[in-house]
């Protein structure tokens, strides 16, 4: 079960991610994949900052800031 809530959590964090990055943001599918990443891109931020998530809220909020992270990284790359 646990794969399976990332998933969702990831789905959730790459739509919330999109919506907040409204001019960055690459359409509904690539930000929901951008959300998987982001929950691991957000973990590894976390971890280097010390924090640690319990709680299903504590890691959507992990995947979202993981989210746009990664969403304005390649949005440097987007050609205009």
């Amino acid at each position: 079960m646990g794969i399976l809530w990332s998933i969702i959590i990831g789905i959730l964090a790459g739509a919330i991610a999109g919506w907040i990055m409204k001019g960055s943001g690459f359409g509904i599918l690539i930000n929901l994949v951008v959300g998987l990443v982001g929950g691991v891109l957000g973990g590894w931020i976390y971890g280097l900052l010390g924090l640690g998530t319990s709680s299903i809220l504590g890691s959507l909020v992990m995947s979202v800031v993981g989210a746009i992270v990664l969403l304005w990284i390649l949005s440097l790359f987007k050609k205009k």
